[in-house]
């Protein structure tokens, strides 16, 4: 974590450099972020969220020592060493257990903070923002705080039993929901300087009281609103001036900057902006598998033309069969008749479809999709047509015509706008220092 405590100390002297967290688990997500970060000579910071992955499983399965695996098996596969990769967690606390009564969910968010510390997760978002069964909404933000600090407290107990670096932390209480909003955006309000200032003041006091004094400057990030945020069709663009007093106040604190989640689909210009406006880490998540939903749902297109309709593999109606037959991670989010809640599965920024990656039958349906185009490769005129930007890559010899790297170019575009507006070339010469 020294890297970022020194990226934090050079963005402070007034370097407009960051760093952007790859909050997916997708493999090919994931293998893109980390192929892109060898381009740059970069560190890659990888994030799980507390639904993704928890000591039960969350929804991909993995315990956090799993996904660490599963994470260094992608890097050691493409050629990243494990030193060069960060590890996060995002909404480590009792995020996944809402329902439960606080005593019970803060119990299991205790686990979850180990668990996550122990298998070397060390920049810790710790977020007790969300009201339990029997609290009041909105949670006090002094209880926000004085949760989160016995989770530090929990946190720092399994560093110094497992050793290595010391982890890094992020606190808020004006925590956007995960995956984007899902209320009004024509009235989102950016956080004021008069709450950021009570945020870092009660956890400053509630870190004090459970005697973590000295861990106080590893406090790095400071999570709140800058006026960004998307839904399933609209995004909410960064407008600098609407959070210019925001910006200015926290030029006033020597450690902090802002974490900015939900900047999925910013123009590049806004990413560079954010980044200038002390928004230091950027969060992206769905913005990447939408791009790679994209991607394949192109390379579809591309195997129909080639092979007629119902010769191949039948991807799309696969995924949309499932999604259909299996509506869990869809239907409280998708309203309307059966054709809107069609397209929604399919086109919504929310991008409800991630969830499904890994069915059994759709992932049948994708290996049959790959190997149609490995056996036969796309023509160049289909890649004009479907896929503008990859052919240009295919063109000048950046990435070679397989659908794997289509795929992972789909995405690698998205990721690279992120590393521009963090200043790559700053960052490295950082990381050479460290």
């Amino acid at each position: 974590m020294d890297y970022l405590l020194n990226l934090v100390r050079r963005h402070k002297a007034g370097e407009p450099v960051g760093i952007h967290a790859v909050c997916s688990a997708h493999p090919l997500v994931i293998e893109a972020a980390m192929e892109t970060a060898l381009e740059r000579g970069q560190p890659v910071l990888i994030e799980a969220t507390s639904n993704q992955v928890n000591q039960d499983g969350g929804y991909t399965g993995m315990t956090p020592a799993a996904f660490r695996e599963f994470v260094y098996g992608i890097a050691d596969r493409v050629g990243l060493a494990r030193e060069r990769i960060l590890l996060g967690g995002d909404h480590l606390g009792p995020n996944a257990w809402q329902s439960q009564s606080a005593d019970a969910a803060m119990a299991k968010s205790e686990v979850l903070i180990d668990q996550y510390v122990t298998a070397g997760f060390r920049k810790i978002h710790l977020d007790c923002s969300m009201s339990c069964a029997g609290d009041p909404v909105p949670l006090p933000d002094a209880v926000v705080a004085e949760r989160a600090a016995r989770l530090c407290v929990v946190a720092e107990r399994a560093w110094q039993a497992a050793g290595g670096e010391a982890p890094v932390y992020v606190v808020g209480t004006e925590v956007p929901v995960p995956g984007g909003a899902h209320e009004d955006l024509e009235h989102l309000s950016v956080t004021t300087p008069a709450a950021a200032a009570l945020t870092i003041e009660v956890h400053r006091q509630a870190f004090a009281a459970a005697g973590l004094e000295a861990v106080w400057p590893r406090v790095i990030g400071l999570v709140v609103q800058p006026g960004v945020e998307f839904d399933h069709h609209k995004v909410i663009d960064y407008q600098p001036q609407r959070a210019l007093a925001l910006s200015r106040f926290i030029e006033g604190q020597p450690t902090l900057v802002y974490e900015a989640h939900s900047t999925d689909y910013q123009t590049a210009s806004n990413l560079a902006a954010l980044v200038a406006g002390h928004f230091a880490i950027l969060k992206v998540g769905p913005g990447l598998t939408f791009a790679l939903r994209e991607t394949l749902w192109a390379l579809a297109d591309i195997e129909e033309q080639m092979t007629g309709a119902g010769q191949g593999s039948d991807f799309k109606n696969t995924v949309l069969e499932v999604m259909r037959a299996e509506p869990e991670y869809w239907r409280k989010y998708y309203g309307g008749d059966a054709a809107s809640a069609r397209f929604d599965q399919q086109y919504s920024l929310s991008d409800r479809i991630r969830y499904y990656w890994p069915h059994p039958a759709i992932q049948a349906a994708q290996a049959r999709l790959m190997a149609n185009l490995e056996h036969e490769a796309p023509p160049l005129t289909l890649l004009s047509q479907y896929l503008p930007a990859q052919y240009e890559a295919v063109r000048e010899g950046r990435i070679r015509n397989l659908p794997a790297d289509l795929l992972k170019e789909g995405v690698a575009k998205v990721l690279r706008q992120y590393m521009d507006a963090c200043d790559a070339g700053a960052a490295t010469k950082e990381l050479e220092t460290c």
